[in-house]
């Protein structure tokens, strides 16, 4: 991105630019923009990642996996590889004490595949040697006798396909009934949809080191972004008690879905348990790429049909979701996708038939705004083609349908957050368009493709397009969300012990905000992260600026009360009448006044406190229910310049205006949406996991095509509602999943209009947006 967009995101979002005025903002407490306590090591190439452990005695593991996406195993032979010199262990499936299967949710993913394999990368056994060279010539040394298998890589026809899993081929069908089935409309228009395989690519190697224990458990180390799960997962598999399995939270580089692939931190401990000896594994960026889940492919087949004035009235829509060979998440991200499946417009009748189902291609699973993101893509192409149809334009025809607070939605829940879609809309609507670039040579790298590009400036369209998202925070359909946190005061400095692991999400900033803000006391630790901590849950879905920092604010409250009741029966009044504010006590007529640190008086004072979201229920048999804790909404404005001779297009502009609920801290806020529209223009147009016949082609970043900071777009942040949840803690809700979910459908809406073509594709392929002339 280049500095000019990041100072006017900034701007924006700081009130000094184009975006909402803001007041002048404190040095600390919430809506101050905190530095991260983490910035000058991450800058600075000191801060200790996982892949930076080491131990006394280390050995080095690597990881057999397979390179078929379906076969039957006829035989494993690991002799040559336990001879070798330097070899210390080779484990495979008969070397699992517990169970042999895992999963979220799911326990249906082998430790290491023991009869067939169903996915290419699968993991079949796992060598510990004293070099990291031996060990990877030991795995690959592993003689694994297989009986090809026709791999099933259509999800269409997993449905009739011999089952690949003892569980079937099908893992969750939810057929959602809403309203009328026989309602028709004056206007109808039809779309097929197609969406690729976007992978997380998480920065920097994903790494663990697992250490036995004295009392025949084991720690490990790793990036994990949900510890206590993990924990339970490996105890389970190495047969042992919770208790005697530790998991410590090493430094996260930054996570947009499951950080860590479980599939080599098992490995990892049962290496660790079997040699007596701290093991070491450091994933290559290709074992990544076959480990990891990945965005679930989708197929979407949509009929819209709508009033002579453009007003919905029906939705028809068919969502089929390729989960590879294992379960993951696929569940969850169905029920999301079926049930935003109209998007934020209000649909008084709709049928939505969703499948989550198996397949021999790679796993998928969590990743930004799953299930939202693909159904967001095809809805908004299925309004454009509306608009075209009635000679409306795109936007008005999507204020004449947006949802608002006091709607149902297709599962029958009201909407009963604040949803302003139509403010958010109308601001990027009229925000000013970007100037138009000119036909001169010195600005060619203006044009789709860059300086050293093709194109010529006369085959350039521009276009503008819009898209609506909604995400839903917190997990659904009766998950139990709950954060433990602990608050400790003592001599002026206070500490934070919460199992909530920042991701790049910022809770270790906003940990240190809320107690800055309720105890005035500017020195704040948040203490590392392990299991011997209370759980926190993952950090996925604004879970942890809701769920976790409600419970570091209700423990900070309360020893706050602790602080401030002594000086209260003192004075004879109440603590409400006290106040605190940059280290001082001060009470509400002035006769008190002292320091934090001398009402302290030396003592230490500490409180634990929980934080539990009301209830949700699970989708019943035909998609209804309360399945969601809270919602946030976006809207995007893209415009784009597209080489109509080459297919080429270049974002030259997203203008993105969402409900925030509250903003805590501007810059940390601006950060992150920014992150979250930079990965949906690459799932938009260049991020492609490809495979062939279930194998991934070119697994690595020279294959896999990620948008670079050349690549990024100008992203003007052109209003952030402030209107407070409240029944969330500081009134706050998700960033960064919501314009994930909603810039690749504004691109692709945009593409459409410069080139007049249906472009029902992600990412959008060069001969989707090329428009043949006449005669051509």
């Amino acid at each position: 991105m280049s500095n000019d967009a990041a100072t006017a995101t900034t701007a924006a979002v700081e009130g000094t630019g184009t975006g909402p005025e803001q007041p002048t903002l404190p040095g600390h407490g919430l809506g101050a923009s905190l530095r991260p306590a983490d910035a000058r090591a991450k800058t600075e190439g000191t801060f200790p990642y996982a892949s930076d452990l080491w131990a006394e005695g280390l050995l080095w593991a690597a990881v057999l996996r397979s390179p078929h996406a379906s076969a039957r195993i006829l035989s494993i032979d690991t002799s040559a590889a336990a001879e070798m010199p330097g070899v210390r262990a080779v484990v495979t499936h008969a070397d699992v004490p517990g169970d042999a299967a895992h999963g979220r949710g799911v326990a249906d993913r082998p430790v290491f595949a023991a009869d067939v394999v169903r996915h290419h990368g699968e993991p079949i056994a796992a060598v510990a040697a004293d070099h990291p060279d031996t060990a990877r010539l030991a795995a690959a040394a592993i003689a694994v006798e297989y009986e090809l298998l026709e791999p099933v890589t259509d999800p269409e026809k997993a449905f009739a396909a011999e089952p690949l899993h003892p569980d079937g081929n099908l893992i969750r069908h939810i057929p959602l009934q809403y309203g009328d089935p026989d309602v028709t409309g004056e206007v109808v228009v039809e779309g097929l949809y197609r969406i690729g395989r976007q992978d997380p690519a998480p920065i920097g190697a994903e790494a663990g080191l697992a250490v036995p224990r004295p009392d025949g458990g084991v720690e490990i180390y790793t990036a994990s972004t949900d510890p206590h799960a993990d924990r339970d997962l490996a105890a389970a598999c190495f047969g042992l008690d919770p208790e005697r399995v530790k998991v410590v939270v090493t430094g996260v580089p930054g996570a947009t879905g499951d950080r860590e692939d479980s599939g080599f931190q098992l490995p990892l401990g049962l290496l660790a348990l079997r040699t007596g000896c701290p093991v070491k594994l450091t994933a290559t960026r290709e074992e990544s790429f076959l480990g990891h889940a990945h965005r679930h492919p989708t197929l979407l087949r949509y009929r819209h049909h709508a009033d002579a004035e453009g007003r919905l009235v029906k939705v028809e829509a068919q969502i089929l979701l390729d989960a590879g060979a294992y379960a993951e998440a696929s569940s969850e991200s169905l029920a999301a996708a079926v049930a935003f499946a109209c998007g934020p417009y209000v649909v008084p009748h709709a049928f939505v038939e969703g499948w989550a189902v198996r397949t021999n291609n790679p796993p998928s699973g969590h990743v930004r705004g799953e299930g939202a993101m693909q159904v967001c893509a095809a809805y908004e192409g299925q309004m454009d083609k509306l608009a075209a149809k009635l000679g409306l334009d795109p936007a008005e025809l999507r204020l004449r349908n947006v949802l608002a607070t006091g709607d149902l939605l297709p599962t029958g829940q009201t909407v009963t957050c604040p949803a302003p879609v139509a403010e958010l809309l109308t601001a990027v609507r009229d925000f000013p368009l970007p100037t138009l670039p000119k036909d001169d040579p010195e600005d060619d790298w203006l044009l789709p493709g860059g300086p050293e590009g093709a194109g010529e400036p006369g085959a350039v369209r521009r276009g503008v397009g819009y898209a609506l998202g909604m995400v839903h925070m917190l997990g659904a359909e009766g998950t139990d969300e709950v954060s433990t946190a602990t608050v400790k005061v003592q001599d002026g400095v206070a500490t934070v012990i919460c199992a909530a692991v920042d991701t790049g999400q910022g809770f270790t900033t906003l940990a240190r905000q809320i107690v800055q803000e309720t105890l005035g006391i500017e020195e704040v630790h948040v203490a590392p992260v392990d299991t011997d901590q209370p759980p926190a849950g993952p950090a996925s879905h604004g879970r942890h600026t809701w769920v976790s920092g409600g419970a570091v604010e209700r423990a900070a409250k309360m020893v706050r009360t602790q602080l401030l009741q002594p000086l209260a029966h003192k004075f004879g009044m109440s603590t409400e009448l006290l106040q605190i504010a940059d280290g001082k006590i001060t009470s509400y007529d002035g006769v008190l006044s002292t320091t934090v640190t001398e009402a302290m008086d030396g003592k230490e004072l500490w409180a634990t406190a929980q934080c539990r979201p009301h209830p949700t229920e699970p989708l019943d048999e035909t998609g209804q229910g309360d399945a969601f804790v809270g919602l946030a909404f976006c809207a995007i404005r893209a415009v784009v310049d597209v080489d109509i001779e080459l297919g080429s297009v270049r974002v030259v502009e997203l203008a993105v205006a969402q409900d925030v609920g509250r903003v805590l801290n501007p810059r940390q806020l601006a950060a992150r949406i920014e992150a979250g529209v930079t990965q949906g223009v690459g799932a938009a147009l260049t991020e492609n996991l490809r495979t062939a016949r279930g194998l991934i082609r070119h697994p690595d970043l020279t294959g896999y095509a990620l948008p670079t900071s050349l690549d990024a777009p100008d992203i003007r942040i052109v209003k952030l509602v402030e209107e407070r949840d409240v029944v969330a803690p500081f009134g706050a809700k998700a960033a960064s999943a919501v314009p994930v979910v909603t810039s690749p459908a504004a691109v692709a809406s945009a593409v459409r209009a410069a080139t007049g073509r249906p472009v029902n594709r992600l990412p959008i392929r060069p001969q989707a947006a090329v428009v043949v002339a006449p005669g051509g």
